[in-house]
């Protein structure tokens, strides 16, 4: 890993932000960084190593901070929400029924033994992608509010569910981890619920903003961090680490000024770089 990857993976990134200039074209920011990766990965001139052992674990971090930042603008606390679940969780449904036929057919076709990994891959909302792209979007729509829910049902089972079909012996692990994860995000809320009702996360918010300490930032990321690396440990996603604990901080409130940190450290480097890495790792 040089400074030279650095700066050309920095560079090619924002031919993300250059494709959003048009204004009626709409592109999300997310495509433009992707198909800069493919172009510059094994798809096109092979200059980015996704294999590079830094490269790929600065990707993982960018991973799991552009998660926690979607989870972390996820209205939770709007009554809408709720009442969008259940159309959530039946289209959700409905998407893994329509998967299963769809994979079966394929599976058919191409007489292939793997009908569950192309079931679960189709189910799969690849919240990666998704939820960026429904980020840079009004997260207050209605439209929104059915939609979240959906991609974060069909992930979460999607996520104890392949390594059911792609390796069996080894779907108890990945059950067990994932659960487990779940369960340190919420205790992480109930821990972090506490210290706001006690009023020593406004304690901490007001020295911070005060003598510019970015403590708020600091003590996140070490959740944050800490939650990844109990997924990795367990078998798990770090994508499920970022999401629920983005939804834990989301419920109790983030702060602004925390919102705005997280969004110049993940949007400005570590996210761009998931998705130029995430594109250079693309074979077609």
């Amino acid at each position: 890993m040089t400074f030279e990857t650095l700066a050309l993976c920095a560079a090619v990134g924002l031919f993300g932000p250059l494709l959003t200039l048009p204004s009626r074209l709409r592109i999300p920011v997310v495509i433009g960084e992707l198909c800069a990766g493919i172009a510059f990965g094994y798809t096109g001139f092979g200059v980015i190593d996704p294999h590079e052992q830094t490269l790929s674990f600065l990707a993982q971090v960018g991973f799991a901070l552009v998660m926690f930042v979607a989870g972390s603008q996820v209205p939770i606390r709007d009554p809408r929400l709720r009442i969008g679940l259940g159309v959530g969780a039946a289209r959700a449904v409905a998407v893994g029924l329509l998967a299963t036929a769809v994979g079966w057919a394929v599976a058919a076709a191409f007489d292939s033994p793997h009908l569950g990994l192309y079931a679960v891959l189709m189910a799969s909302s690849s919240a990666a992608v998704i939820m960026p792209i429904v980020e840079s979007t009004t997260m207050s729509t209605p439209g929104s509010m059915t939609l979240l829910p959906q991609i974060a049902i069909a992930d979460a089972v999607c996520i104890v569910a392949l390594p059911l079909v792609i390796d069996p012996p080894r779907a108890g692990p990945a059950a067990l981890g994932s659960a487990t994860v779940l369960i340190a995000a919420g205790i992480t809320f109930f821990v972090l619920r506490h210290f706001d009702v006690s009023g020593l996360r406004h304690r901490v918010h007001h020295l911070s903003a005060q003598r510019k300490l970015a403590l708020e930032l600091r003590l996140n990321l070490i959740l944050l961090f800490g939650l990844a690396a109990l997924a990795v440990h367990t078998h798990s996603s770090v994508m499920l680490a970022g999401f629920c604990f983005g939804l834990a901080v989301a419920a109790i409130g983030e702060p602004r000024r925390l919102a705005k940190q997280l969004f110049a450290i993940t949007e400005g480097f570590l996210g761009p770089l998931y998705f130029v890495w995430l594109g250079a790792s693309l074979d077609f």
